[in-house]
C-alpha cells in the first residue's frame, strides 16, 4: 500500500507564490503522482500530473505557465507543485495522489486509488 503524504500549504496574497511537496512511500517502482484540488461546492479537478519514471508531466489547462510539478532528485516518488502567479480562484484544498498503475502522466481521478489528506491553499485578492 503506498502512503502519501502532502506538505506545504498556506495563505498568499494573489501574484504570490506556494510551494506544495507531496511524498509517496511504501512504493519502491516508478509511479504516476498528480495534484488535485477542491473548492467548496466544487468537484474536484485535476491539476498536474508527473510520471516518476521518466518525468513526463501533464497540466490543467488552467495552470500551464504558472504552476510546474517537478520530482525530487534523491527521491523520486516525492514530488512538488511550485505553485506562481497565484490567483484567488486556486484556492482550494490541494491532494496528492499516487497510482502504480504504470500510467503516463494523467489527471484522470480513476486512476489513483492512493490519496493524501490534504493541505489547504488560500489566495486573498
Amino acid at each position: 500500500q503506498v502512503q502519501v503524504v502532502e506538505s506545504g500549504g498556506g495563505s498568499v496574497q494573489a501574484g504570490g507564490s506556494l510551494r506544495l511537496s507531496c511524498a509517496a512511500s511504501g512504493y519502491i517502482y516508478a509511479l504516476t503522482m498528480g495534484w488535485f484540488r477542491q473548492a467548496p461546492g466544487k468537484e474536484r479537478e485535476g491539476v498536474a500530473s508527473i510520471y516518476t519514471g521518466g518525468g513526463t508531466t501533464y497540466y490543467a489547462d488552467s495552470v500551464k505557465g504558472r504552476f510546474t510539478i517537478s520530482q525530487d532528485n534523491a527521491d523520486p516518488n516525492t514530488v512538488y507543485l511550485q505553485m506562481n502567479s497565484l490567483k484567488p480562484e486556486d484556492t482550494a484544498m490541494y491532494y496528492c495522489a499516487a497510482s502504480s498503475a504504470g500510467v503516463r502522466a494523467s489527471l484522470s481521478l480513476s486512476l489513483y486509488n492512493n490519496w493524501g489528506q490534504g493541505t489547504q491553499v488560500t489566495v486573498s485578492s
